[in-house]
């Protein structure tokens, strides 16, 4: 309630006063005629005189108390009336993640804005073209070991994605498109669809995410999905234009970049993030045996230059061994240390990733082990450093990594005549006890002219303990995979693997 100054109340009691004598005598009052004097007042009147005297002696009193603070303030021409303010309302909670600018993670795009924005809709393209080139010069133009590089010495459209996201009334959904090698190259890893029908690969493999859901209004907000959605486990994203590099180290390139199933998104603060996950298994469209997948997520970001990401997975996902587990642990942290913008370098960060994990059941151990039950197992780190010059125009990131997988479960299978992770190859077994170590490094420059667009030079090593990487003879053999099924032994010949790989990397990568 707002409180009205003096003058007004007294051009109130004046006004009152005014009507009352006008309501007495007609028009005398208002034409100047002299008002009756008490003598000649019915009992009425002079008790409404009293009331009105009584009045102004209480604004006098007012007025004496706020003199100091509406002695500059004119008598309005009008009697004004008392405001009634509306109640305060309940401030809304901070949206999560929004107190800082987290554009510089890898992992994160790093555009702050969508020209296709509207009330129910937030439209996104993505297009991803590259050029590599491998100093093997495999004579089939094919590399292997990779989730994200697959021709050497070609231009090549890795992903064309049209999508976005809907919202409406707390109802959500989004979907993004597949459409270059990655529709082809992501199911091969998948070795689910070999249980069942329907060709789950084929249903799937034109859609990277698409998922419906509900946002609830508890704490920071509460998100429930179901579909096909990132896995985010291995630190950068299954899309080049959000990260650092463009071709990740073995921790991340070796681990999940889908899940399909449900997941429950929970923000007690607008800081941190916990997230559980009822899935299919580890990257598959579907179950390899009885067990779904479970695990989740840890996101906490204290500030705006620290964030810390625990992820946690348990899965039967041994295609014919319903009896063998899976555990996967995969963390990461990444700082910046740095932060001037008006200097010609304005901004440092580093990341470093740890991941760990084993199999058990179904013939063998996770730690330990004999010729009869071997240890299976992955422990892997990567580091990365990168800097920004000249107001973010350009970037400098330099950093690699190493895994030891004893049992190959997490190697991707080169694909050798066709070989997928259904099919396997003859020619780069996973059999328990089997050995795959390996380590890389690399180095990448980005020219970041809008915030929408990003051209890349990176230059990559990679190395491995037994032959793995594709040679000058290549890995397909003469007149292409015509020789049985995908993955069959090819009499008379053998694939050309090495154990090093240096390849040149230019891409153009753009995020609308």
């Amino acid at each position: 309630m707002k409180i009205l100054y003096v003058p007004r109340l007294n051009a109130l009691a004046l006004t009152l006063t005014m009507f009352l004598c006008r309501g007495m005598h007609g028009e005398e009052a208002k034409n100047g005629t002299p008002l009756p004097k008490p003598s000649e007042m019915s009992e009425r009147e002079l008790y409404l005189l009293n009331e009105i005297e009584q009045l102004k002696n209480r604004l006098s009193e007012l007025e004496s108390h706020s003199a100091p603070a509406v002695s500059s303030v004119s008598v309005p021409k009008a009697p004004a009336a008392i405001v009634q303010e509306p109640p305060p309302q309940n401030a809304s909670k901070a949206e999560p993640f929004a107190f800082a600018d987290f554009s510089w993670l890898t992992g994160n795009a790093r555009t702050k804005e969508s020209p296709i924005d509207t009330k129910v809709f937030t439209g996104e393209l993505r297009v991803d073209t590259d050029y590599v080139h491998d100093f093997n010069h495999p004579k089939d133009n094919t590399i292997g070991g990779s989730s994200e590089v697959f021709r050497s010495g070609e231009v090549h459209l890795t992903q064309f994605g049209i999508g976005g996201d809907f919202h409406w009334q707390n109802v959500r959904g989004r979907l993004m498109t597949q459409f270059g090698l990655y529709s082809q190259t992501t199911p091969r890893n998948d070795a689910s669809p070999g249980r069942g029908q329907w060709n789950l690969d084929n249903a799937y493999r034109y859609l990277s995410e698409a998922y419906g859901g509900y946002h609830f209004d508890k704490m920071h907000g509460v998100n429930v999905d179901a579909g096909i959605f990132m896995s985010y486990i291995g630190l950068f994203s299954y899309y080049q234009f959000d990260n650092w590099a463009y071709q990740p180290s073995y921790v991340s390139s070796n681990t999940p970049w889908f899940f399909n199933g449900v997941r429950v998104q929970i923000f007690p603060s607008d800081k941190l993030k916990i997230e559980p996950w009822f899935i299919n298994g580890w990257q598959s469209y579907g179950k390899f045996n009885k067990a779904p997948g479970l695990g989740g997520q840890i996101l906490w970001r204290p500030n705006g230059a620290i964030s810390v990401v625990l992820n946690n997975y348990w899965g039967r996902d041994t295609l014919g061994i319903p009896g063998r587990n899976r555990v996967h642990t995969d963390d990461s942290i990444q700082v910046k240390y740095f932060d001037k913008p008006g200097q010609m370098l304005d901004k440092a960060a580093f990341t470093v990733t740890i991941d760990a994990g084993c199999e058990y059941g179904g013939g063998v151990v996770c730690r330990g082990g004999s010729s009869n039950t071997p240890a299976q197992s992955f422990i892997g780190f990567m580091v990365y450093n990168r800097v920004w010059f000249h107001k973010d125009l350009f970037a400098f990131t330099a950093g690699g990594g190493a895994i030891d997988n004893p049992g190959r479960y997490l190697v991707l299978i080169p694909p050798i005549n066709g070989a997928t992770a259904l099919s396997g190859t003859p020619y780069f077994t996973a059999n328990p006890g089997d050995r795959y170590r390996a380590w890389d490094a690399s180095a990448t420059f980005d020219y970041m002219p809008k915030q929408f667009i990003t051209w890349r030079l990176e230059y990559n090593h990679r190395a491995s303990n037994v032959p793995y990487f594709s040679g000058p003879g290549g890995i397909t053999p003469p007149g292409g995979n015509v020789f049985g099924a995908p993955g069959s032994l090819v009499p008379d010949w053998t694939p050309d693997l090495r154990k090093r790989e240096n390849r040149i990397i230019i891409a153009v990568l753009v995020k609308i």
